[in-house]
């Protein structure tokens, strides 16, 4: 209902305008947008400090090797005590090491698991308060993509990259120290030489980080197009088009390799490099400290102390630079969150909203209504449209595709809002509402109706979620569902199947009319509610849909004759505008359009 209606006397379906693949070249993420997770890491504070000092006695016992290798190498040879005393003081250093490790590893677990549920929620909750503009300009697949595969990539920052950087930087810190009170000589050395382990990471950042943010965008694009048909089997086997959206797919698969593969191809380079560089330098210093053994300025002791600092410390560079990677990879990632998260709906509730009148009458009235969709600026969907429905009274809305019928709608239930002009509830003008407070006093029986994957009750309940056994069963009875959904294998428990694959047609219309009945609702819109029923479901619906507008104030929008003939009124759009209204006899007469839809539609 977001659109057009399409060449029926009646609402149709807006074809959704097609959603460009992602642009060949993606700009770089910026580190920046990782900030947006210290929120989530701060409301799980318990959980970060534990795991920060668990992450400092590993780190104290990494430390501590070295020096336990010092003594082992000169003083384990003199006597057996000297050499059980070395070994266990290095076998005391490595169960404190896996014992911090396994309790860091823990915390971190937990505490990536929780941030990153907190984020999906905070990322779901933010998606579906936007309004449908933004739905309409995005397809949802990749949608869902941000919410699976770049949301895990923080849980990879989270529960491994952070505290691997946090861990190698205080290595880092550490060894360099314990390098210079070791041997200030041989620490010059290796000062001068580990910082180079860095070059080919800033020589290729940018260019990894672009990317790597591409190779994001192409998977995004292989799930919506997944997504896409997988939601439209139906079509795709009436067509015989299996063999097609398989090429679809492998060729979008095709595409996210690609991408993929160009960054591992820079990651294995800056790996290559990082590697050679850290050895080369482990083999220098090693050179170094021999021939200061040789010169008596070291004792080997003090040199096997000194090697094992230098690869604590070249390790902790190299990790650093393969870090950093990761760090790049989990700022796209967070940088497609952080624009939705920056999203903001056109479509909120006031900063002091009107209250929605009590008892609300249901008198709607259209003054001087201009409407544009943002993707059809040029063409308007109505024009200076004036409507007054009083209260309790049912209108149709008839008219061919384009008339503007669904965007009446659409306006109505406030997915948009006037371009010009204003729409009032009891002379309240909807834009002063709280729209989850008017959306809430109006109900909706589409004319292809959304059945969850959930059992019957939860499809019914969506009308009201405090409904009771008894309530449901009233509302199957008025609905003439009952039967069908005794019929079921667990009755009011069955589950539906995705969109209701349990269900034909015209059931799935009967539950959406007996969910509207449990909704109780002042205001009633009928889009094309009988459509989907064949003649024998749609007699024992109509009178289900009398009982439901009795009383209240019904909007119809609606091709069959017996729906339109009952309206208390009937009014066509033509082109956005009101060109006739009036009785169905009276229209008739008239011998204007809806004569000509009449004769076209109605009457065949």
């Amino acid at each position: 209902m977001t659109g057009q209606g399409q060449a029926t006397v009646g609402v149709g379906r807006r074809t959704p305008t097609p959603v460009p693949m992602s642009t060949p070249v993606a700009a770089p993420p910026r580190i920046a947008s990782l900030r947006t997770l210290w929120p989530f890491l701060r409301r799980q504070g318990g959980l970060f400090v534990a795991w920060l000092l668990a992450l400092a006695g590993a780190s104290a016992a990494t430390l501590a090797l070295p020096m336990a290798v010092k003594v082992m190498l000169d003083q384990g040879f003199a006597s057996t005590a000297m050499v059980d005393r070395a070994f266990l003081l290095m076998l005391a250093a490595i169960l404190a090491y896996a014992v911090a490790g396994a309790v860091q590893y823990w915390f971190v677990s937990l505490l990536g698991e929780r941030v990153v549920a907190d984020l999906r929620m905070r990322l779901y909750g933010h998606l579906i308060g936007l309004d449908l503009a933004f739905h309409d300009r995005n397809r949802s697949g990749e949608l869902v993509s941000r919410l699976g595969s770049d949301a895990e990539l923080l849980r990879q920052v989270v529960g491994v990259t952070l505290p691997a950087a946090i861990g190698s930087g205080i290595a880092m810190v550490g060894s360099l120290t314990m390098l210079v009170v070791t041997s200030p000589e041989l620490a010059a050395w290796a000062l001068l030489a580990l910082p180079l382990t860095t070059v080919p990471v800033l020589m290729n950042g940018k260019r990894l980080a672009r990317v790597a943010r591409l190779a994001q965008d192409r998977i995004g694009d292989a799930n919506a197009l997944a997504v896409e048909t997988l939601g439209a089997m139906d079509t795709v086997r009436a067509h015989a088009r299996e063999s097609h959206e398989r090429g679809r797919f492998a060729s979008a698969l095709k595409l996210a390799i690609a991408a993929a593969d160009r960054r591992i191809t820079i990651q294995a380079f800056i790996t290559f490099v990082a590697i050679a560089l850290v050895f080369s330098i482990l083999l220098l210093v090693l050179w170094q400290g021999v021939r200061a053994v040789h010169t008596g300025a070291i004792s080997i002791g003090d040199l096997g102390q000194f090697m094992a600092y230098t690869a604590i410390c070249a390790a902790a560079f190299s990790d650093l630079a393969e870090i950093w990677n990761d760090v790049l990879r989990a700022a796209g990632g967070m940088g497609r969150i952080d624009e939705l998260l920056s999203e903001t709906p056109s479509i909120r509730a006031p900063a002091e909203a009107a209250p929605l009148p009590r008892p609300l009458r249901g008198e709607l009235r259209f003054e001087q209504v201009g409407f544009h969709y943002p993707q059809r600026t040029d063409t308007p969907a109505l024009r200076a449209m004036d409507l007054r429905i009083r209260p309790g009274e049912t209108v149709a809305l008839v008219g061919p595709s384009g008339a503007g019928k669904s965007t009446v709608l659409s306006l109505l239930l406030r997915f948009h809002d006037p371009s010009q002009g204003r729409i009032s509830v009891d002379g309240v003008d909807l834009r002063t509402l709280d729209p989850v407070a008017w959306r809430d006093a109006v109900a909706l029986v589409p004319q292809q109706p959304t059945i969850f994957a959930a059992s019957v009750a939860d499809n019914l309940r969506y009308g009201r979620l405090d409904a009771d056994a008894a309530a449901l069963a009233a509302a199957l009875r008025a609905a003439h569902a009952a039967d069908f959904v005794a019929e079921l294998p667990q009755g009011l428990d069955t589950a539906l199947g995705e969109r209701g694959a349990r269900l034909s047609g015209g059931q799935r219309q009967r539950i959406a009319i007996a969910r509207a009945l449990l909704k109780d609702a002042p205001i009633l819109l009928l889009d094309e509610a009988t459509s989907a029923l064949d003649a024998q479901s749609e007699h024992a619906v109509q009178s289900a849909l009398e009982t439901l507008m009795r009383g209240r104030t019904t909007l119809v929008i609606a091709h069959r004759l017996a729906t339109v003939q009952k309206a208390d009124r009937i009014v066509v759009l033509d082109r956005g505008g009101i060109v006739a209204e009036g009785t169905h006899a009276q229209l008739l007469a008239a011998d204007g359009l809806y004569a000509e839809l009449a004769k076209l539609q109605l009457l065949k």
